[in-house]
């Protein structure tokens, strides 16, 4: 069904050389089936998977495969200006290195850099290759230069392997098209967002310390999210998780260290979210050498850390949405309500937007876990219930209330205040 977004919209859409190709082709014929003009690009090395007779016949015209054309001497410079976005879907690490370094080396390579339209890139790959420090790198300065990225998700690979690089979905890679081409565009486009994750360590002595069992999941995933609707993401982390392609992490372990991230950083922020597990008390000495056994049980003496959410909401300025976690263990027969009340009561105290809770006890939710169930509590009393799902979907309902929340703050998403420094 023809989609008002695409409508007679001009997409290059560009295959790499990798196994994932086969899935361009649904790709394909869903750009076309929601009514845009498609522009297939495709590599040497993509004709090795699929057949170019294959986009031919699915596309709005032939494919081009060569920079050197008799019947058209300058394809890429036609092709870039003349489209209204370009996509690359898959994106092999080689095609995301020449991009970066503004490598022309073929036809898809020269469209990319004659064009001023909207380009999206999806990477695919194997999952050692989308976590080595240079492509880790190169999507950072994609990102930086305007480009959207449609994370890979995990799963199935070539070759049996499992892990994180698989091409994401068809419909997933039509959709952010949609967005980006719909009026407004990307929706958190120039946006910047600071997000917490992980527990962190309070230490006791030299090799002890107290802790919390957060795994960093859930921060690092909305954190991801935001990333792909278009903002600018710096991740406070207390996890040793790879943070998301595209996004500044700062490494923290202490609450004070994250205490001193999240502050410094916080005015030049559009949207906070506070999903780490943040200890409440820490040891008011720290043993300069390790506490030895036959000493006995030491005293440990707490004392209470900082609350960053409430100085958060004592420090805000106009326009800025704060969000925070709220992780319970519930009650047989009253978690719900249990869980309703806390978040209701820590919304009104901290002074944030939002407050998203769960029940860490309940099976399959919170710590360590792939999946989670939330309750979102906006002011107004707001009340959104996201049942069991995986983490990746527990953010996109995240991201979509603080998308709401910034869209009612300041009169639409994407009219961030916050300037480039010089």
């Amino acid at each position: 069904m023809p989609a008002p977004a695409l409508t007679g919209r001009r997409i290059v859409l560009g295959v790499c050389g990798g196994i994932a190709a086969y899935k361009a082709v649904e790709v394909c014929r869903r750009l076309v089936d929601a009514g845009a003009i498609v522009s297939p690009v495709m590599t040497r090395g993509a004709t090795r998977f699929v057949g170019e007779v294959t986009f031919s016949a699915l596309a709005s015209e032939p494919v081009r495969t060569s920079l050197w054309e008799e019947q058209e001497p300058i394809p890429h410079t036609r092709l870039g200006q003349g489209a209204d976005l370009v996509l690359v879907a898959p994106a092999t690490a080689r095609l995301i290195g020449a991009y970066a370094a503004g490598i022309s080396s073929d036809l898809l390579t020269a469209t990319l850099l004659a064009t001023r339209a909207p380009v999206v890139v999806c990477p695919a790959m194997h999952t050692e290759m989308w976590e080595h420090p240079a492509v880790v790198e190169n999507i950072a300065t994609l990102r930086r230069r305007g480009v959207h990225i449609v994370e890979p998700a995990a799963g199935r690979l070539a070759g049996g392997d499992v892990g994180a690089g698989r091409l994401a979905e068809p419909p997933e890679i039509v959709a952010a098209v949609n967005a980006i081409l719909a009026p407004g565009g990307s929706p958190l486009s120039g946006i910047r967002a600071l997000v917490t994750a992980g527990g962190t360590r309070e230490p006791i002595d030299p090799v002890r310390f107290i802790g919390n069992r957060s795994s960093g999941k859930q921060g690092y995933a909305v954190a991801a999210e935001m990333a792909r609707r278009g903002a600018t993401v710096t991740l406070v982390t207390a996890s040793d998780l790879q943070p998301p392609a595209g996004v500044e992490a700062v490494d923290v372990e202490t609450a004070s260290e994250m205490e001193d991230a999240v502050l410094s950083r916080s005015s030049n922020s559009d949207v906070v979210v506070m999903a780490a597990a943040v200890a409440d008390f820490r040891p008011k000495v720290v043993a300069a050498a390790k506490i030895k056994k036959a000493q006995g049980p030491p005293d440990v003496v707490l004392e209470p850390t900082t609350d960053i959410l409430a100085e958060l909401g004592r420090r805000r300025r106009p326009g800025q949405v704060i969000a925070g976690f709220a992780a319970e263990t519930g009650h047989p027969g009253s978690a719900r309500e249990d869980l309703l009340d806390y978040a209701r009561a820590k919304l009104s105290a901290k002074g944030a937007d939002l407050v998203v809770a769960n029940d860490v006890a309940a099976p399959g939710a919170g710590f360590s876990h792939d999946t989670n169930e939330v309750v979102i509590v906006g002011v107004g009393g707001a009340v959104t219930e996201v049942p069991l799902a995986s983490k990746d979907k527990i953010a996109r309902a995240v991201v979509d209330a603080i998308t709401a929340a910034l869209s009612s703050r300041r009169g639409g998403p994407g009219q961030g205040t916050s300037q480039e420094e010089p």
